[in-house]
Protein backbone atom coordinates (compact mmCIF):
# COMPACT_ATOMS: atom_id res chain seq x y z
CA UNK A 1 0.00 0.00 0.00
CA UNK A 2 1.38 3.17 -0.95
CA UNK A 3 1.35 6.11 1.43
CA UNK A 4 -0.14 8.87 -1.76
CA UNK A 5 -3.82 6.80 -0.44
CA UNK A 6 -5.82 4.00 -0.39
CA UNK A 7 -8.47 2.36 -2.24
CA UNK A 8 -11.89 1.03 -0.30
CA UNK A 9 -14.27 -1.18 -1.89
CA UNK A 10 -17.63 -1.65 -0.01
CA UNK A 11 -19.45 -4.35 -1.18
CA UNK A 12 -23.66 -3.59 0.06
CA UNK A 13 -22.53 0.38 -0.58
CA UNK A 14 -26.30 1.29 -0.67
CA UNK A 15 -26.59 -0.14 2.87
CA UNK A 16 -28.30 2.52 5.14
CA UNK A 17 -24.61 1.94 7.30
CA UNK A 18 -22.98 3.23 5.04
CA UNK A 19 -22.86 6.98 6.17
CA UNK A 20 -21.79 5.94 9.74
CA UNK A 21 -18.68 3.94 7.42
CA UNK A 22 -17.84 7.47 5.10
CA UNK A 23 -18.13 9.57 8.36
CA UNK A 24 -15.32 7.43 10.02
CA UNK A 25 -13.17 7.84 6.73
CA UNK A 26 -13.46 11.51 7.20
CA UNK A 27 -12.51 11.44 11.09
CA UNK A 28 -9.39 9.59 10.63
CA UNK A 29 -8.37 10.47 7.02
CA UNK A 30 -4.85 12.51 8.37
CA UNK A 31 -3.71 9.10 9.16
CA UNK A 32 -5.89 6.73 6.97
CA UNK A 33 -5.40 9.16 3.48
CA UNK A 34 -8.65 7.25 1.59
CA UNK A 35 -8.46 8.36 -1.96
CA UNK A 36 -11.30 6.17 -3.67
CA UNK A 37 -14.23 4.63 -1.94
CA UNK A 38 -16.28 2.44 -4.31
CA UNK A 39 -19.94 1.49 -3.47
CA UNK A 40 -20.56 -1.34 -5.13
CA UNK A 41 -24.59 -2.89 -4.78
CA UNK A 42 -27.08 -4.82 -7.40
CA UNK A 43 -29.93 -4.01 -9.81
CA UNK A 44 -32.35 -4.52 -6.62
CA UNK A 45 -30.47 -1.54 -4.80
CA UNK A 46 -29.67 0.53 -7.36
CA UNK A 47 -31.76 3.18 -6.02
CA UNK A 48 -30.53 2.97 -2.34
CA UNK A 49 -27.11 3.13 -4.11
CA UNK A 50 -27.71 6.20 -5.58
CA UNK A 51 -29.79 8.21 -2.68
CA UNK A 52 -25.96 6.78 -0.04
CA UNK A 53 -24.03 7.66 -2.51
CA UNK A 54 -25.14 11.22 -2.79
CA UNK A 55 -24.92 11.85 0.72
CA UNK A 56 -21.31 10.43 1.00
CA UNK A 57 -20.33 12.69 -1.82
CA UNK A 58 -22.15 15.77 0.58
CA UNK A 59 -20.58 14.16 3.68
CA UNK A 60 -17.11 14.29 1.87
CA UNK A 61 -17.20 17.39 0.42
CA UNK A 62 -18.72 19.29 3.17
CA UNK A 63 -15.18 17.92 5.19
CA UNK A 64 -13.51 19.46 1.92
CA UNK A 65 -11.48 16.30 1.38
CA UNK A 66 -10.43 15.05 -1.97
CA UNK A 67 -12.13 11.39 -1.66
CA UNK A 68 -13.63 10.13 -5.32
CA UNK A 69 -16.63 8.50 -4.00
CA UNK A 70 -17.69 5.82 -7.37
CA UNK A 71 -20.81 4.15 -7.40
CA UNK A 72 -21.44 1.12 -9.38
CA UNK A 73 -23.03 -2.04 -9.94
CA UNK A 74 -20.05 -3.61 -11.56
CA UNK A 75 -18.28 -5.28 -8.81
CA UNK A 76 -15.59 -6.59 -10.41
CA UNK A 77 -14.76 -2.89 -12.03
CA UNK A 78 -14.50 -1.59 -8.50
CA UNK A 79 -12.00 -4.09 -7.09
CA UNK A 80 -9.99 -3.69 -9.42
CA UNK A 81 -6.32 -3.01 -7.15
CA UNK A 82 -7.94 -2.70 -4.32
CA UNK A 83 -6.27 -2.19 -0.67
CA UNK A 84 -9.29 -3.09 1.79
CA UNK A 85 -12.54 -5.03 0.87
CA UNK A 86 -15.44 -4.29 3.14
CA UNK A 87 -18.69 -6.73 2.32
CA UNK A 88 -22.61 -5.19 4.63
CA UNK A 89 -24.16 -7.36 1.93
CA UNK A 90 -28.03 -9.18 2.75
CA UNK A 91 -28.65 -11.35 -0.02
CA UNK A 92 -32.78 -11.25 -0.11
CA UNK A 93 -32.89 -8.26 1.76
CA UNK A 94 -35.10 -8.02 4.65
CA UNK A 95 -38.11 -10.06 2.96
CA UNK A 96 -35.39 -12.83 3.29
CA UNK A 97 -34.72 -11.82 7.11
CA UNK A 98 -38.36 -11.73 7.99
CA UNK A 99 -38.86 -15.25 6.82
CA UNK A 100 -35.81 -16.12 9.12
CA UNK A 101 -37.62 -14.31 12.23
CA UNK A 102 -41.24 -15.24 12.03
CA UNK A 103 -40.81 -19.43 10.17
CA UNK A 104 -39.55 -20.73 13.47
CA UNK A 105 -41.10 -19.16 15.88
CA UNK A 106 -44.22 -21.09 13.79
CA UNK A 107 -42.66 -24.22 15.54
CA UNK A 108 -41.74 -22.70 18.75
CA UNK A 109 -38.24 -21.85 18.41
CA UNK A 110 -36.56 -18.53 18.66
CA UNK A 111 -36.16 -16.58 15.22
CA UNK A 112 -33.59 -14.64 15.39
CA UNK A 113 -31.47 -13.24 12.57
CA UNK A 114 -27.76 -14.47 13.34
CA UNK A 115 -29.02 -17.35 15.66
CA UNK A 116 -31.04 -21.05 15.69
CA UNK A 117 -32.39 -21.36 12.42
CA UNK A 118 -32.74 -18.03 10.92
CA UNK A 119 -28.53 -17.59 11.59
CA UNK A 120 -28.53 -20.92 9.42
CA UNK A 121 -30.54 -19.96 6.42
CA UNK A 122 -28.76 -16.18 6.88
CA UNK A 123 -25.16 -18.71 6.21
CA UNK A 124 -26.75 -20.83 3.67
CA UNK A 125 -27.56 -17.68 1.19
CA UNK A 126 -24.61 -15.49 2.28
CA UNK A 127 -21.49 -17.78 2.13
CA UNK A 128 -21.69 -19.03 -1.82
CA UNK A 129 -22.07 -15.12 -2.50
CA UNK A 130 -18.78 -14.11 -0.38
CA UNK A 131 -17.04 -16.78 -1.53
CA UNK A 132 -17.56 -15.80 -4.90
CA UNK A 133 -16.13 -12.21 -4.09
CA UNK A 134 -13.16 -14.25 -2.63
CA UNK A 135 -12.38 -15.43 -5.85
CA UNK A 136 -12.63 -12.15 -7.72
CA UNK A 137 -10.17 -10.34 -5.23
CA UNK A 138 -7.59 -13.43 -5.82
CA UNK A 139 -8.12 -12.80 -9.30
CA UNK A 140 -8.40 -8.07 -9.27
CA UNK A 141 -6.67 -7.04 -5.90
CA UNK A 142 -4.89 -10.04 -4.55
CA UNK A 143 -3.16 -8.20 -1.79
CA UNK A 144 -6.44 -6.61 -0.20
CA UNK A 145 -7.80 -7.33 3.07
CA UNK A 146 -11.71 -8.57 3.34
CA UNK A 147 -13.14 -6.79 6.29
CA UNK A 148 -16.49 -8.62 6.69
CA UNK A 149 -19.45 -7.59 8.61
CA UNK A 150 -21.56 -9.47 6.94
CA UNK A 151 -23.52 -11.71 9.45
CA UNK A 152 -23.44 -14.48 10.77
CA UNK A 153 -19.92 -13.02 10.78
CA UNK A 154 -17.99 -15.78 12.43
CA UNK A 155 -19.43 -18.46 10.32
CA UNK A 156 -18.51 -16.19 7.18
CA UNK A 157 -15.43 -16.09 8.73
CA UNK A 158 -15.27 -19.82 9.04
CA UNK A 159 -16.13 -20.49 5.53
CA UNK A 160 -13.70 -18.09 3.76
CA UNK A 161 -10.85 -19.88 6.30
CA UNK A 162 -11.42 -22.68 5.19
CA UNK A 163 -12.79 -22.64 1.15
CA UNK A 164 -11.86 -18.81 0.40
CA UNK A 165 -9.81 -18.06 -2.49
CA UNK A 166 -7.68 -15.31 -0.58
CA UNK A 167 -5.98 -15.61 2.69
CA UNK A 168 -6.24 -12.14 4.33
CA UNK A 169 -10.00 -11.83 5.71
CA UNK A 170 -10.90 -10.22 9.15
CA UNK A 171 -14.31 -10.71 10.44
CA UNK A 172 -16.20 -7.95 12.75
CA UNK A 173 -19.17 -7.27 14.45
CA UNK A 174 -20.41 -3.98 17.04
CA UNK A 175 -21.31 -6.23 19.79
CA UNK A 176 -17.62 -6.45 21.77
CA UNK A 177 -17.51 -2.23 21.27
CA UNK A 178 -21.06 -2.08 22.41
CA UNK A 179 -19.98 -3.98 25.76
CA UNK A 180 -17.23 -1.75 25.85
CA UNK A 181 -19.38 1.38 25.75
CA UNK A 182 -21.44 -0.16 28.16
CA UNK A 183 -18.69 -0.46 31.01
CA UNK A 184 -17.58 3.03 29.63
CA UNK A 185 -21.10 4.85 30.79
CA UNK A 186 -21.42 2.73 34.07
CA UNK A 187 -17.81 3.82 34.89
CA UNK A 188 -18.40 7.58 33.68
CA UNK A 189 -15.18 7.60 31.74
CA UNK A 190 -14.42 7.92 27.94
CA UNK A 191 -14.70 4.74 25.57
CA UNK A 192 -10.66 4.98 25.25
CA UNK A 193 -10.30 4.13 28.41
CA UNK A 194 -11.86 0.90 28.56
CA UNK A 195 -10.14 -2.25 27.78
CA UNK A 196 -12.17 -5.94 28.22
CA UNK A 197 -10.12 -8.88 26.80
CA UNK A 198 -12.80 -10.94 24.51
CA UNK A 199 -12.64 -14.75 24.13
CA UNK A 200 -15.69 -16.84 21.83
CA UNK A 201 -17.27 -16.57 18.97
CA UNK A 202 -18.99 -14.35 17.26
CA UNK A 203 -22.28 -13.64 18.88
CA UNK A 204 -21.00 -16.10 21.86
CA UNK A 205 -18.16 -13.67 23.20
CA UNK A 206 -17.56 -13.37 26.26
CA UNK A 207 -15.68 -10.74 28.61
CA UNK A 208 -13.01 -12.15 30.45
CA UNK A 209 -11.22 -9.33 32.13
CA UNK A 210 -12.52 -5.52 32.21
CA UNK A 211 -9.83 -2.81 32.82
CA UNK A 212 -10.39 0.78 33.32
CA UNK A 213 -7.07 2.81 32.97
CA UNK A 214 -5.00 -0.46 33.20
CA UNK A 215 -7.12 -1.69 36.59
CA UNK A 216 -8.75 -4.40 36.62
CA UNK A 217 -12.56 -4.16 37.18
CA UNK A 218 -13.73 -7.43 36.26
CA UNK A 219 -15.56 -7.92 39.77
CA UNK A 220 -16.87 -4.69 40.36
CA UNK A 221 -18.47 -4.75 36.66
CA UNK A 222 -20.12 -8.09 36.97
CA UNK A 223 -21.69 -6.42 40.82
CA UNK A 224 -22.93 -4.02 38.19
CA UNK A 225 -24.06 -5.96 35.67
CA UNK A 226 -26.06 -8.13 38.30
CA UNK A 227 -27.84 -5.21 39.95
CA UNK A 228 -28.92 -4.10 36.00
CA UNK A 229 -25.90 -1.08 35.41
CA UNK A 230 -23.58 -1.39 32.74
CA UNK A 231 -25.07 -2.89 29.84
CA UNK A 232 -25.50 -1.55 26.43
CA UNK A 233 -27.39 -4.18 24.31
CA UNK A 234 -27.96 -3.30 20.42
CA UNK A 235 -31.79 -2.14 19.43
CA UNK A 236 -32.08 -5.58 18.28
CA UNK A 237 -32.26 -7.43 21.14
CA UNK A 238 -34.81 -7.06 23.76
CA UNK A 239 -33.19 -6.17 27.57
CA UNK A 240 -34.21 -8.71 29.68
CA UNK A 241 -32.32 -8.26 33.30
CA UNK A 242 -30.36 -11.21 34.05
CA UNK A 243 -30.88 -13.11 37.40
CA UNK A 244 -28.34 -11.12 39.99
CA UNK A 245 -27.23 -14.93 41.35
CA UNK A 246 -26.84 -16.16 37.73
CA UNK A 247 -24.59 -13.05 36.82
CA UNK A 248 -22.26 -13.16 39.89
CA UNK A 249 -21.98 -17.41 39.40
CA UNK A 250 -20.65 -16.97 35.72
CA UNK A 251 -18.25 -14.48 36.83
CA UNK A 252 -17.41 -12.65 33.06
CA UNK A 253 -19.50 -10.63 31.31
CA UNK A 254 -21.97 -12.17 28.44
CA UNK A 255 -23.12 -10.78 25.68
CA UNK A 256 -26.19 -9.68 24.87
CA UNK A 257 -27.09 -12.74 22.50
CA UNK A 258 -26.51 -14.87 25.53
CA UNK A 259 -30.20 -14.46 26.51
CA UNK A 260 -31.19 -16.49 23.63
CA UNK A 261 -29.41 -19.55 25.19
CA UNK A 262 -29.38 -18.34 29.10
CA UNK A 263 -33.40 -16.95 29.28
CA UNK A 264 -34.30 -19.04 26.25
CA UNK A 265 -38.11 -19.48 27.24
CA UNK A 266 -38.15 -15.87 28.41
CA UNK A 267 -37.15 -14.55 24.54
CA UNK A 268 -39.15 -16.99 23.00
CA UNK A 269 -42.07 -15.85 24.42
CA UNK A 270 -41.15 -11.65 24.19
CA UNK A 271 -40.64 -12.66 20.16
CA UNK A 272 -44.25 -14.03 19.87
CA UNK A 273 -45.48 -11.10 21.63
CA UNK A 274 -43.27 -8.72 19.53
CA UNK A 275 -44.61 -10.24 16.31
CA UNK A 276 -48.57 -9.73 17.21
CA UNK A 277 -47.95 -6.50 18.55
CA UNK A 278 -45.15 -4.60 15.72
CA UNK A 279 -44.33 -7.99 13.49
CA UNK A 280 -40.85 -9.37 13.47
CA UNK A 281 -37.53 -6.95 13.75
CA UNK A 282 -37.37 -7.10 9.95
CA UNK A 283 -40.44 -5.65 9.58
CA UNK A 284 -39.47 -2.64 12.83
CA UNK A 285 -35.81 -2.67 10.45
CA UNK A 286 -37.79 -1.57 7.18
CA UNK A 287 -39.99 1.16 8.82
CA UNK A 288 -36.74 2.21 10.53
CA UNK A 289 -35.00 2.26 6.88
CA UNK A 290 -37.86 3.61 5.19
CA UNK A 291 -37.47 6.85 7.68
CA UNK A 292 -33.84 6.90 6.70
CA UNK A 293 -33.69 6.97 3.34
CA UNK A 294 -36.15 9.78 3.58
CA UNK A 295 -33.78 11.71 5.41
CA UNK A 296 -30.46 10.31 3.24
CA UNK A 297 -32.64 12.11 -0.01
CA UNK A 298 -32.11 15.50 1.46
CA UNK A 299 -29.99 17.60 -0.50
CA UNK A 300 -29.12 20.00 2.30
CA UNK A 301 -28.45 16.82 4.58
CA UNK A 302 -24.15 16.30 4.43
CA UNK A 303 -23.99 14.60 7.83
CA UNK A 304 -24.53 11.17 9.22
CA UNK A 305 -27.82 11.38 10.86
CA UNK A 306 -28.45 10.67 14.88
CA UNK A 307 -31.62 8.34 13.83
CA UNK A 308 -29.37 6.16 12.08
CA UNK A 309 -28.56 4.75 15.91
CA UNK A 310 -31.82 3.10 15.97
CA UNK A 311 -31.20 0.42 13.17
CA UNK A 312 -28.97 -1.40 15.60
CA UNK A 313 -25.78 -1.55 14.32
CA UNK A 314 -24.01 1.06 15.66
CA UNK A 315 -20.01 1.66 15.91
CA UNK A 316 -20.08 -1.15 13.36
CA UNK A 317 -18.76 0.84 10.36
CA UNK A 318 -16.00 3.01 13.27
CA UNK A 319 -15.16 -0.41 13.97
CA UNK A 320 -14.18 -0.87 9.98
CA UNK A 321 -12.77 2.26 9.82
CA UNK A 322 -10.64 1.90 12.91
CA UNK A 323 -9.56 -1.74 12.27
CA UNK A 324 -8.29 -0.66 8.52
CA UNK A 325 -6.42 2.48 10.02
CA UNK A 326 -4.69 0.13 12.41
CA UNK A 327 -3.72 -2.47 9.84
CA UNK A 328 -2.55 0.60 7.44
CA UNK A 329 -0.47 2.37 9.80
CA UNK A 330 0.62 -0.82 12.15
CA UNK A 331 -0.68 0.32 15.67
CA UNK A 332 -0.06 -2.77 17.12
CA UNK A 333 -2.89 -1.94 19.79
CA UNK A 334 -5.83 -4.34 20.67
CA UNK A 335 -9.19 -5.15 18.83
CA UNK A 336 -11.44 -7.80 19.38
CA UNK A 337 -11.64 -9.35 15.66
CA UNK A 338 -13.19 -13.07 13.66
CA UNK A 339 -9.71 -14.30 12.68
CA UNK A 340 -7.87 -17.76 12.70
CA UNK A 341 -7.61 -19.34 16.29
CA UNK A 342 -4.09 -20.11 16.06
CA UNK A 343 -3.98 -21.80 19.60
CA UNK A 344 -5.59 -18.67 21.38
CA UNK A 345 -8.29 -20.74 22.40
CA UNK A 346 -7.36 -24.03 23.66
CA UNK A 347 -9.93 -26.74 22.55
CA UNK A 348 -10.84 -25.05 19.27
CA UNK A 349 -9.24 -25.97 16.36
CA UNK A 350 -6.27 -23.95 15.06
CA UNK A 351 -7.76 -23.17 11.78
CA UNK A 352 -11.36 -22.09 12.07
CA UNK A 353 -12.57 -18.85 12.81
CA UNK A 354 -13.15 -17.38 16.40
CA UNK A 355 -13.58 -13.75 18.00
CA UNK A 356 -11.01 -12.77 20.01
CA UNK A 357 -8.82 -9.84 21.38
CA UNK A 358 -6.04 -9.22 18.77
CA UNK A 359 -2.64 -6.99 18.56
CA UNK A 360 -3.53 -5.78 14.80
CA UNK A 361 -0.71 -5.39 13.03
CA UNK A 362 0.59 -4.81 9.10
CA UNK A 363 0.42 -8.09 8.81
CA UNK A 364 -3.07 -8.24 10.49
CA UNK A 365 -4.43 -9.84 13.98
CA UNK A 366 -2.30 -11.34 16.34
CA UNK A 367 -4.65 -13.73 18.60
CA UNK A 368 -4.15 -13.46 22.45
CA UNK A 369 -3.61 -16.23 23.86
CA UNK A 370 -6.29 -16.50 26.11
CA UNK A 371 -6.03 -20.54 27.25
CA UNK A 372 -9.20 -22.45 28.35
CA UNK A 373 -12.56 -20.48 28.40
CA UNK A 374 -14.43 -21.28 32.05
CA UNK A 375 -15.53 -24.62 32.00
CA UNK A 376 -19.18 -23.37 32.95
CA UNK A 377 -19.40 -21.80 28.83
CA UNK A 378 -16.67 -23.87 27.16
CA UNK A 379 -19.54 -26.49 26.48
CA UNK A 380 -21.44 -24.05 24.87
CA UNK A 381 -19.05 -22.48 23.01
CA UNK A 382 -17.75 -25.36 21.56
CA UNK A 383 -21.32 -26.70 20.61
CA UNK A 384 -21.89 -23.15 18.48
CA UNK A 385 -18.55 -24.16 17.09
CA UNK A 386 -19.37 -27.30 16.06
CA UNK A 387 -22.97 -25.88 14.41
CA UNK A 388 -20.90 -23.15 12.32
CA UNK A 389 -18.68 -26.34 11.03
CA UNK A 390 -20.86 -28.00 9.60
CA UNK A 391 -23.23 -25.03 9.01
CA UNK A 392 -20.38 -24.10 6.18
CA UNK A 393 -20.43 -27.57 4.66
CA UNK A 394 -23.87 -27.70 3.77
CA UNK A 395 -23.53 -24.00 2.47
CA UNK A 396 -20.92 -25.11 -0.06
CA UNK A 397 -21.72 -28.16 -0.89
CA UNK A 398 -26.04 -27.58 -1.00
CA UNK A 399 -26.46 -31.23 0.61
CA UNK A 400 -29.81 -31.48 2.54
CA UNK A 401 -28.55 -34.29 5.20
CA UNK A 402 -25.68 -31.72 6.01
CA UNK A 403 -28.32 -28.96 6.43
CA UNK A 404 -30.46 -31.11 8.76
CA UNK A 405 -27.45 -31.78 10.87
CA UNK A 406 -26.33 -28.41 11.23
CA UNK A 407 -30.06 -27.76 12.07
CA UNK A 408 -30.78 -30.30 14.83
CA UNK A 409 -26.98 -29.72 16.59
CA UNK A 410 -28.07 -26.12 17.06
CA UNK A 411 -29.13 -25.81 20.90
CA UNK A 412 -32.07 -23.42 20.05
CA UNK A 413 -33.55 -26.31 17.91
CA UNK A 414 -32.41 -29.87 19.25
CA UNK A 415 -34.81 -31.54 17.55
CA UNK A 416 -34.26 -33.72 14.40
CA UNK A 417 -38.22 -33.83 13.68
CA UNK A 418 -38.80 -30.06 14.86
CA UNK A 419 -35.67 -28.70 12.74
CA UNK A 420 -36.18 -30.81 9.44
CA UNK A 421 -39.81 -29.04 9.64
CA UNK A 422 -38.23 -26.11 10.00
CA UNK A 423 -35.73 -26.67 7.14
CA UNK A 424 -38.04 -27.81 4.56
CA UNK A 425 -40.04 -24.86 5.14
CA UNK A 426 -37.15 -22.66 5.29
CA UNK A 427 -35.42 -23.84 1.89
CA UNK A 428 -38.76 -24.06 -0.04
CA UNK A 429 -39.50 -20.28 0.89
CA UNK A 430 -35.55 -19.15 0.38
CA UNK A 431 -35.57 -21.35 -2.52
CA UNK A 432 -34.45 -18.53 -5.21
CA UNK A 433 -31.23 -17.46 -2.88
CA UNK A 434 -30.24 -21.51 -2.44
CA UNK A 435 -29.56 -22.92 -5.47
CA UNK A 436 -26.95 -25.17 -4.32
CA UNK A 437 -30.00 -27.39 -2.92
CA UNK A 438 -31.62 -27.17 -5.82
CA UNK A 439 -29.38 -28.08 -8.77
CA UNK A 440 -30.06 -31.25 -9.33
CA UNK A 441 -33.51 -30.22 -9.87
CA UNK A 442 -32.71 -27.90 -12.79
Amino acid sequence: MEKKGIKVVTIGGGSSYTPELVEGFIKRYDSLPLRELWLVDIEEGKEKLEIVGNLAKRMVEKAGLPIEIHLTLDRREALKGADFVTTQLRVGLLKARALDESIPLKYGVIGQETNGPGGLFKGLRTIPVILDITKDMAELCPDAWLINFTNPAGMVTEAVLRYGHIKKVIGLCNVPIGMEMGVAKAFGVDHSRVRIDFAGLNHMVFGLNVYVDGENVTKKCIDMLANGEGGNDPKNIKSIAWEKEFIKALGILPCPYHRYYFKKSEMLEEEMEALKKEGTRAEVVQRVEAELFELYKDPNLAVKPPQLEKRGGAYYSDAAVRLIDSIYNDRRDIQPVNTRNNGAIKGIPDDSAVEVSCVITKDGPKPLNIGELPVAVNGLVQSIKSFERVAVEAAVTGDYNTALLAMTINPLVQSDTVGKKILDEMLEAHKEYLPQFFKKEQ
